[in-house]
């Protein structure tokens, strides 16, 4: 493919320790873009610049970089491996014009991928794979290739044989041009000849290549059922057109921490990877059209305020221009944590808007105000699988905290807060325990907050088995008007899930109408806090009788009389807990889905069955009862036995009751915190 005009955007995606920003310093240095290679471990690479990530030695957000090569524009975007900050790459995706999958030459480890595979594979985003650290492989290219093959829709086509020396891989064969290099680390690599050991081999592969090919062209098949081999430029030509219909994945190997294949890797790019014009039809964009720049990342940046990345899919933009009724101060041209001043941004670029207050991840912007009828939605962010009860140490900065906690939810989707009023706790919920902890963290810092956590309550109710009368009489006499109200109740249970009702059974005017409210005021504020000290449900109270004083009657004494008759009633009554239990949802690759069965049975759950995951080759998904109190930290236990790819979502289905020596506990605790409370 020529080189165009247009900036071409490819983003790094990849497992944790794939090696991705080495990657993208490598490719950074081959280009020419910047002069020394960085290094990940001296913290003084172009990826991973804030201070957050190189204190973890880990990527913590996506990080772009623009660059030329060979005088053609590009903005490398690198992401997160961790499984917890995927969000990022996954934002960072809907940017692309082709994704490279960073990943490690080890068969076991391919599983590690299947979650980016797929969202890749939902959203036909053409996609290549790079095999780092070849250097230190110990598997041939087949078991890997068998691997990968398990968690990809797109049938794989492997563009290079690795040639071994001494047990090295010191170069390797290109199946397309059918020539032999030997890597020079920082430098292109040298041409030999094909080892003759080496070509039974190349030949195998190269047939395999041809004929997966095939099947999307009738005339390369009609060459090879007559012999006739197809020149290079024809292959080459149709390994473009089948990446940019997201047909075939490529398949490159390498090692980027020494440089190998990194060259050939950006050709490949160079020539192959579709102009924005593609992503922006996989958008639902048609090419004519007024300007049209989507968000798909949000910073908030120390020294430069709110910045907000896009793609800009068509027309041109102005700094200072109007957009979506935003003006835009500042156009920005990223290079890891440098930002350059451009003056106007064009179809293709990738650049950060300077101020745009209104504006959040997934917008589109456009000089009209009006985003696209055919634009296709930003895709929803993860839903949380993990939480944390939060609160600022000093009360003077609650304020503070809860804007500062706003912002970093419009930089990170995957977070989500919730206030619990019943419970009295603010809790915080992601995608994992490193995930809120690299977001607590930011809170700190960013903020000066001094901010605590505690596992959040699970919200326990209490109900009552048995069925009471109660007699509730306020009597009080004072200087003046006294105070008086009598009333007569009857308690019994309700079925699961029915909640509380008032029934007014007064005849003959022993209670005026006016004060029954009350009455029923006052059972209502006692449910709030029950015998137990949690919130009784499914209860129901019938008032029967009652009496009152011409003169000492009042809204006030009746809301007290049947408080009254509530708390000497309900202990009668039989009380007892009940926990909140979840139905949830695991998704797991099938070969751990006997592990998850007894995760879920250790911990009190109830298996309800599982089957083939739809749409996910090789997993299934379980389904299961399990207690509130049981789900929080499961997606640790998940990942830890799943090589961190098993994920979960529940959503609560009843309440059940909870006795013995776990009962007794939770009452113990919740007392305990009540006393801790009153004390302070």
């Amino acid at each position: 493919m020529a080189s165009t005009p247009s900036s071409r955007c490819a983003v790094l995606v990849g497992p944790y320790l794939s090696g991705k920003t080495t990657l993208l310093e490598a490719m950074l240095h081959a280009s020419g873009t910047i002069s020394k290679r960085g290094s990940v471990k001296d913290g003084t690479s172009v990826g991973d610049a804030s201070p957050d990530a190189r204190a973890r030695h880990m990527s913590i957000e996506m990080s772009a970089a623009a660059a030329t090569y060979l005088g053609d524009s590009w903005t490398f975007i690198d992401t997160p491996g961790s499984i917890e900050l995927t969000q990022e790459a996954r934002n960072a995706l809907m940017a692309a014009d082709v994704a490279i999958v960073v990943i490690e030459p080890v068969a076991e480890r391919v599983q590690t991928a299947a979650p980016i595979f797929r969202f890749i594979d939902e959203h036909a985003i053409p996609h290549m794979v790079f095999v780092n650290k070849m250097d230190g492989a110990t598997q041939s290219p087949r078991a890997l290739l068998q691997a990968l093959q398990e968690i990809s829709e797109r049938p794989l086509v492997l563009r290079q044989v690795p040639i071994r020396e001494n047990d090295a891989v010191t170069g390797y064969i290109d199946l397309v041009s059918e020539r032999a290099y030997r890597y020079k680390p920082g430098q292109a690599s040298d041409l030999i000849q094909i080892p003759d050991a080496l070509a039974p081999e190349e030949k195998a592969a190269r047939t395999e290549m041809l004929e997966a090919l095939a099947d999307f062209d009738d005339k390369l098949l009609e060459k090879l059922l007559e012999d006739v081999i197809p020149s290079p430029k024809e292959i080459y030509q149709e390994l473009s057109k089948d990446l940019r219909d997201d047909r075939v994945v490529p398949i490159f190997l390498g090692a980027a921490e020494k440089d190998h294949g990194v060259r050939r890797l950006l050709k490949a790019l160079r020539h192959e990877t579709p102009t924005h014009h593609v992503a922006a039809a996989r958008r639902g964009l048609p090419s004519d059209g007024e300007a049209v720049a989507e968000v798909f990342k949000t910073v908030y940046a120390a020294g430069t305020g709110k910045l907000s990345y896009v793609r800009v899919w068509r027309g041109s933009v102005k700094d200072g221009q109007t957009l979506g009724g935003s003006r835009v101060s500042g156009i920005l041209k990223p290079l890891g944590g440098q930002l350059t001043k451009l003056a106007e941004a064009k179809a293709g670029d990738v650049v950060a808007f300077g101020r745009m207050d209104p504006v959040k991840t997934g917008d589109a912007l456009t000089p009209s105000g009006q985003r696209p009828a055919s634009l296709r939605t930003f895709p929803q962010p993860l839903a949380p699988v993990f939480s944390l009860a939060i609160h600022a140490d000093n009360r003077n900065d609650e304020v503070k905290l809860s804007g500062a906690i706003q912002r970093m939810l419009e930089e990170d989707p995957s977070l989500s807060l919730e206030h619990d009023g019943d419970l009295g706790q603010l809790v915080l919920s992601g995608q994992g325990d490193i995930h809120l902890q690299i977001a607590l963290d930011r809170l700190r810092q960013r903020n000066s907050l001094k901010i605590s956590t505690t596992r959040p309550r699970v919200p326990y109710r209490e109900t009552v088995r048995k069925t009471a009368k109660q007699h509730g009489r306020h009597k009080r006499q004072t200087g003046g008007h006294g105070q008086f109200g009598d009333v007569h109740i009857e308690i019994h249970p309700l079925p699961r899930g029915e909640g509380f009702a008032f029934v007014d059974k007064i005849v003959g005017g022993a209670i005026p109408r006016q004060w029954i409210p009350s009455v029923e005021e006052g059972v209502r504020e006692f449910l709030n806090k029950g015998v137990l000290g949690f919130k009784v449900v499914d209860v129901a109270v019938t008032l029967t009788d009652g009496q009152y004083h011409a003169v000492d009657s009042s809204d006030m004494a009746f809301k007290t009389a049947g408080r009254i008759a509530m708390s000497e009633g309900l202990p009668k009554c039989d009380p007892v807990l009940l926990e909140p239990i979840g139905l949830v949802t695991i998704s797991v690759p099938n070969d751990h889905t006997a592990k998850v069965q007894r995760v879920i049975t250790g911990r009190r759950g109830q298996i309800l069955g599982y089957d083939a995951k739809p749409g996910w080759k090789g997993w299934d998904e379980v389904t299961a009862n399990m207690p509130q109190s049981e789900i929080h930290d499961l997606i640790i236990e998940l990942r830890s036995l799943t090589l961190g790819v098993a994920t979960y979502s529940w959503k609560f289905d009843h309440l059940a009751e909870l006795t013995g020596r776990l009962a007794d506990k939770v009452i113990e605790d919740h007392g305990g915190r009540h006393a801790a409370a009153a004390a302070s």
